[in-house]
């Protein structure tokens, strides 16, 4: 991965890591739906703004099926089964079960992209996701936690999955802005039905929970989407996935310097360890050096040295 598709992807990290903070505070006054509604809206509406202005064509029809999939199954799905599962079970539960995404994307990606299975790829995953139950450990609330709450977020974790999935093969056919573009305004159709619900709310919602809201759609959506598009055209799904392991402990940070929660020293030793595994997953083994040729030999001068 160059250099500006690794600054891609730590944009895309630190916002989706801020948008657990803004969900946290939009989702008592949204319902689960309509927070997912009124996010895709503002992120289509911005991505479609920016569609205009670098009047980009429609993408080309074999990037569809990837962009509907990924669409209805990420940006939908995904969004409503995540906003509902944290309202049945605790944020450090939903992390860990959440945080199966990852490893469906590298067993995905390795059996339908042909990535193959790196052994760094998977061991940096098995660390990462150690560290992941830790700080989900260290953060849950007791007694907090439900089947119907488990469930959902397994749903999300397996949503994201396969929408990653679906979303590589489109990346080499349409650009990064069109994918997430046209993926996001696929995820808002999926999510109409919920459309009387975000009226309601909206009518009844302070301004902090709407703007929050707001915030989720044009920055961890409209922005980082497309970020994370123009870093997964650039390297293959697994190691993306790998990547996002890096959520866990900036949510950590930022709890601590936005909301004034003090993280424990299991939470930063399950950070720690978050951070160490996507390192782990990212490098790259010693590679041999090519042998020297050995210099020609030539026949010795009479009474010379040889060379």
């Amino acid at each position: 991965m160059d250099k500006r598709a690794l600054l891609a992807a730590g944009v895309t990290v630190t916002l989706w890591a801020s948008a657990f903070v803004a969900i946290r505070s939009a989702g008592h006054h949204y319902d689960p739906g309509a927070l997912a509604l009124g996010r895709l809206l503002a992120g289509s509406a911005v991505l479609g703004l920016i569609l205009l202005v670098r009047r980009e064509d429609l993408p080309p029809r074999a990037a569809w099926p990837g962009i509907a999939a990924a669409g209805v199954l990420w940006f939908g799905v995904y969004m409503v089964a995540l906003n509902w599962g944290e309202q049945h079970v605790d944020a450090g539960t939903a992390a860990m079960v959440v945080n199966i995404g990852p490893i469906v994307i590298a067993v995905l990606g390795g059996l339908l992209l042909n990535e193959g299975f790196p052994v760094r790829l998977l061991a940096g995953m098995v660390v990462s996701f150690a560290g992941a139950i830790v700080v989900g450990v260290s953060m849950s609330d007791e007694g907090r936690a439900s089947v119907l709450g488990v469930l959902l977020c397994l749903l999300a974790a397996l949503t994201y999955g396969a929408g990653v999935v679906c979303q590589k093969p489109a990346l080499r056919h349409a650009s990064a802005l069109q994918v997430t573009a046209f993926g996001c305004m696929f995820g808002a159709v999926a999510c109409l039905p919920f459309s009387g619900q975000l009226l309601a709310r909206v009518a009844e919602a302070p301004a902090s929970a709407t703007l929050n809201m707001l915030y989720l759609g044009v920055f961890p959506t409209a922005l980082a989407f497309t970020t994370w598009a123009y870093a997964l055209a650039r390297t293959t799904a697994g190691r993306m996935g790998a990547t996002t392991y890096v959520v866990p402990a900036l949510v950590v940070l930022m709890s601590w310097a936005v909301l004034g929660e003090v993280p424990g020293w299991l939470t930063l030793a399950g950070g720690v360890l978050c951070l160490a595994g996507v390192g782990v997953s990212r490098s790259r083994g010693r590679t041999t050096p090519p042998a020297r040729p050995e210099a020609a030999v030539t026949p010795a001068a009479p009474g010379g040295p040889t060379r």
